[in-house]
């Protein structure tokens, strides 16, 4: 016989398997030698109260055997010979896409302007101790998109944009670890995800797919207002009448040529700010209402939402046990994002602290799509210049930057390139300075003692989500001028975060098959 139930424990109680099995013997009422396996479902932590509890959702066999039930890979067929798609991006919007191509009988061409996924680690070494800027190798760019070297968060609030366990069970498949179905805020990690990536290349490939790295999109090919193929700038020109554009939030190469060619870009409002540095100590402290965490619970997350002066501003994309690494895809401009390895295991926590923005915010965006992501490039080319005309961040202790004071001195920092101290009111205008000042203050009032000169502030952080929209039509998912491009994932703005973009990549693969299927 199985049963369910749900538990509140101690962090002990649900980490020692002979304590688990105790409690759940005395809630289930259920003699522990008739218990021959506890399968633990979902997993959360409740740190709310001083006396923290882990909640845990859980199956009991009762006198019956426990057979794990392992998640396979699909078993694809060979597509070699089928009608290709092509898809530009190898980040989770594309790779999904691909895979569910696959799996519909399409062939999926894979246009990747960067680095296969090890490859892409002499540039981000270069980026981090030499400064060099590969425009098309770096944190946003080349294969697994900016997620790979970028924390691989799992966690989505998507739930109603299709279906999450369906990816993170592929994900499994590939070979990310189970856990990621027990969680409720799931990671892979920096450290892991390389394996995972190429192994689902290596699926794609061996089931008739292609992958082509060091490809640039160059220009796409429209014929009747309907797409016909693409060149790279490779010099090469590929026929296809589908084409899943799945390029990230950070190709603006992508939305200029848009432009260039009349095919219907909107700008979209997205969050803007700076990234903070805290010991993890602190935070946990913070969080968890005590001096020393211990060893039954993990490095706290945070999360904070305020409201300042009817603008929002809140934490983004928090990295507990992290580091900050700047994510740069052109010379001339400094970015910062964070991420954490799979253990979350570095003194230090991260997270990004954005306001957001309007379109009202941008008024020549209702003549010029492009005005929202010209508003960014310019902060982070600011950001450049006054770190230093490198990648050095400007930075400030948090307290001085709220005081609007200049720091004497920096604290040691993740961030590999090193900081540079300015005030940064130089960098933002005085809307986002002030929202951020005042906001900080309100921050400490849900989280005492988050407000202290011991953290420090890395300007900017910038690539929250994009700033330009390509529309589509919500039954085909087909853009509303060009038949046969299918704006996908983040870039497009149907996405935000791995799992979202996969979701949304497997859509546009669905709607492609239809299209050319009949079904």
């Amino acid at each position: 016989m199985r049963y369910q139930f749900q538990l509140r424990l101690s962090p002990e109680q649900a980490a020692i398997k002979e304590r688990l099995w105790k409690a759940v013997s005395k809630t289930a009422d259920i003699p522990v030698s008739e218990i021959s396996h506890i399968e633990i479902l979902k997993r959360s932590i409740d740190a709310r109260q001083k006396a923290i509890k882990v909640n845990l959702k859980v199956e009991v066999y009762v006198k019956e055997v426990f057979r794990e039930n392992k998640i396979e890979i699909p078993d694809y067929n060979n597509v070699s010979d089928k009608e290709e798609v092509i898809i530009v991006g190898a980040g989770p919007a594309g790779l999904f896409a691909a895979l569910k191509c696959i799996e519909l009988g399409i062939k999926p061409v894979i246009v990747e302007r960067g680095k296969d996924v090890r490859s892409r680690r002499r540039d981000l070494k270069a980026l981090n101790i030499e400064h060099i800027v590969n425009k098309d190798s770096n944190y946003c760019f080349g294969e697994g998109g900016a997620g790979t070297y970028s924390d691989g968060k799992l966690y989505t609030r998507s739930k109603k944009r299709g279906d999450v366990d369906r990816i993170l069970k592929l994900l499994v498949a590939f070979g990310a670890t189970p856990e990621i179905m027990v969680e409720a805020h799931p990671h892979i990690g920096t450290n892991k995800l390389p394996a995972i990536i190429s192994d689902i290349r290596e699926k794609i490939i061996s089931n008739g797919g292609e992958v082509l790295f060091n490809t640039r999109l160059s220009d796409i090919i429209v014929d009747n207002n309907e797409v016909a193929g693409i060149k790279t700038l490779n010099g090469d020109t590929i026929k296809a009448r589908k084409l899943i554009l799945a390029t990230g939030h950070s190709a603006r190469d992508i939305f200029e040529l848009l432009h260039s060619k009349n095919i219907k870009i909107e700008a979209k409002p997205f969050a803007l700010g700076v990234r903070v540095e805290h010991p993890q100590e602190l935070i946990d402290k913070i969080q968890y209402k005590c001096e020393v965490r211990g060893e039954f619970l993990p490095p706290s997350p945070y999360s904070i939402v305020k409201q300042i002066n009817g603008r929002g501003m809140y934490s983004f994309c928090m990295c507990p046990g992290g580091i900050i690494a700047p994510c740069a895809t052109s010379p001339g401009e400094v970015v910062t994002n964070g991420w954490s390895p799979s253990k979350r295991d570095q003194p230090t926590a991260n997270s990004g602290i954005v306001v957001e923005l309007r379109l009202s915010d941008f008024p020549e965006s209702s003549k010029n799509p492009l005005a929202a992501m010209e508003f960014q490039k310019k902060i982070e080319q600011k950001a450049w210049a006054e770190g230093g005309k490198t990648q050095r961040v400007p930075a400030q202790r948090l307290v001085d930057f709220t005081n609007g004071r200049l720091s004497q001195d920096l604290p040691v920092t993740s961030y590999k390139p090193g900081v540079t101290s300015v005030e940064l009111e130089s960098v933002f205008p005085t809307f986002i300075h002030k929202t951020l000042q005042q906001g900080f203050k309100e921050f400490d009032k849900s989280m005492r003692g988050f407000l202290t000169n011991e953290a420090i502030v890395h300007a900017p952080e910038s690539r929250t989500s994009s700033p330009v929209r390509i529309p589509r039509d919500p039954v085909t998912f087909e853009h509303v001028q060009v038949k046969g491009l299918y704006p996908c994932g983040e870039g497009a703005g149907f996405a935000g975060g791995i799992v979202s973009a996969a979701i949304d990549g497997e859509k546009c693969a669905e709607k492609c098959a239809q299209s050319i299927l009949g079904k």
